[in-house]
């Protein structure tokens, strides 16, 4: 008996690796060894074409001291304090009405997810006709003939705007699974009980999508710190920097001025701060998860 015990367990864990293989090999070959190159490189005097002696953390002590890079991670986190609380919560707001209106959910459904499934090249061109200064809609709607995307104050809103209305379908469609993974019986009990409008949400339906919600806030953190495309495409980190990410100073740093090893630096110091957000994020969230349980 122990030996076909054995026997068993060794051909369930040959199924395993064989199940994880692809994976693991893609993994190893796709990210950990690229992540591994990069961290030598960021220790090295190396340009886009040759790669120099070792320099220890030479690259890391001037990125500590470099007024541009700080300045680029500011720009970021402003970027996602625009982004990540609207598209969570305006993806919570659509798929509830998606949810409830069962009749135009279709409907809504592919007018809410629509914009997701452009192309940026395609997004970056509508939000830029729409906020001409002279023929702009934006402009016609507040009677005004401002340069949204050369203002110091309103780039970088104006191109959070513009990826909320592109991305909050995602969230949207990532809130109305979990809406229609909540029991009925529970709003049907809660009925009998006289619970209506907001009541059950405050009761039903919020504690359900508390873990969503979480999760959400964690994806769309990473995605917001990650931008490059929208501000590089409208206003290519003008004007005067206001608009450059941390992921525009590093492209500049590597394809512009050819300095490989203090790009591969920035990005690994990137990779550091995104990680620590989003696991302090996401124990806040499980926290927030077990205090409302």
């Amino acid at each position: 008996m122990a030996s076909k015990q054995a026997k068993s367990m060794r051909g369930e864990t040959l199924s395993a690796f064989t199940l994880l293989a692809p994976f693991a090999i893609v993994f190893l070959l796709f990210f950990f060894l690229p992540v591994l190159q990069t961290f030598y490189m960021s220790l090295t005097d190396s340009s886009l074409t040759r790669t120099n002696g070792f320099i220890g953390l030479a690259n890391y002590v001037t990125l500590a001291q470099d007024p541009s890079f700080w300045s680029a991670v500011g720009n970021t986190f402003y970027f996602a304090l625009l982004t990540v609380v609207p598209l969570t919560a305006l993806g919570l707001v659509m798929a509830l009405l998606v949810d409830h209106f069962t009749r135009a959910s279709p409907l809504l459904q592919g007018a809410f997810f629509l914009p997701y499934v452009l192309p940026i090249s395609v997004m970056t061109l509508i939000a830029d006709w729409m906020l001409q200064p002279s023929s702009g809609v934006i402009n016609h709607i507040f009677d005004t003939q401002r340069a949204w995307l050369a203002d110091v104050t309103w780039a970088l809103p104006v191109v959070a705007f513009a990826t909320v209305w592109w991305t909050v379908g995602f969230n949207m469609l990532l809130f109305l699974a979990g809406l229609r993974n909540i029991p009925a019986d529970l709003y049907e009990a809660a009925a009998l009980d006289g619970a209506r409008g907001f009541t059950l949400f405050r009761t039903i339906t919020w504690p359900a999508m508390r873990p969503v919600v979480g999760l959400a806030l964690v994806l769309q953190l990473i995605a917001s710190m990650k931008v490059f495309g929208q501000t590089y495409i409208l206003t290519v980190g003008g004007p005067f920097n206001t608009t450059r990410m941390t992921l525009h100073y590093m492209y500049e740093t590597a394809f512009i001025q050819s300095d490989a090893g203090y790009a591969a630096a920035i990005a690994m110091a990137f990779v550091a701060i995104v990680v620590t957000l989003s696991l302090g994020q996401a124990a806040f969230s499980r926290w927030l998860s077990r205090e409302g349980a």
